[in-house]
């Protein structure tokens, strides 16, 4: 029988709402010492995730200067992409997860393998991955370690 994602997951995951303050994940991430939270709505969905580094910016609030542009008769034109200028701004000005987690964050069945989850894991330099069934619900959490120690049980 091989390993599945769901026979390695932590299935009782700490967990916050969109609605929830920063001072909430503060607390939950340093009383449980996580790295990040999956964020769900009422019914358990995965919405989100907020992280640690979604707080470092949070922090950064003098560091959030605009791209490079240039203001012609009253209107400004900025010289590159705003995208990324516009996710400083909003995270860090955030006082609710709903603005200052990612959404939509990278997910993984519970019949995955340790393999594909280390794939994801390394593709989008993540440390955790939630669970989820076919609705979305979440189901637990797989961390980097947990698909480290899984691989190396199979050698």
């Amino acid at each position: 029988m091989s390993t599945t994602v769901a026979d390695i997951m932590d299935r009782d995951p700490v967990t916050v709402q969109a609605g929830d303050g920063v001072d909430t994940v503060i607390r939950l991430l340093h009383d449980h010492h996580l790295p990040g939270l999956p964020v769900v709505d009422g019914e358990g969905r995965v919405v989100g995730i907020v992280t640690e580094n979604d707080l470092l910016l949070y922090e950064e609030q003098e560091d959030v200067e605009p791209p490079p542009h240039v203001q012609i008769m009253g209107g400004v034109i900025f010289l590159g992409s705003v995208k990324h200028w516009e996710e400083r701004v909003r995270k860090s000005l955030a006082s609710t997860v709903r603005h200052l987690m990612t959404p939509d964050p990278v997910t993984i069945a519970p019949d995955a393998s340790p393999k594909e989850a280390g794939g994801l894991i390394a593709e989008h330099h993540h440390n955790r991955l939630p669970v989820v069934d076919p609705d979305g619900r979440l189901l637990g959490v797989v961390t980097r370690v947990d698909v480290l120690e899984a691989l190396l049980a199979e050698r």
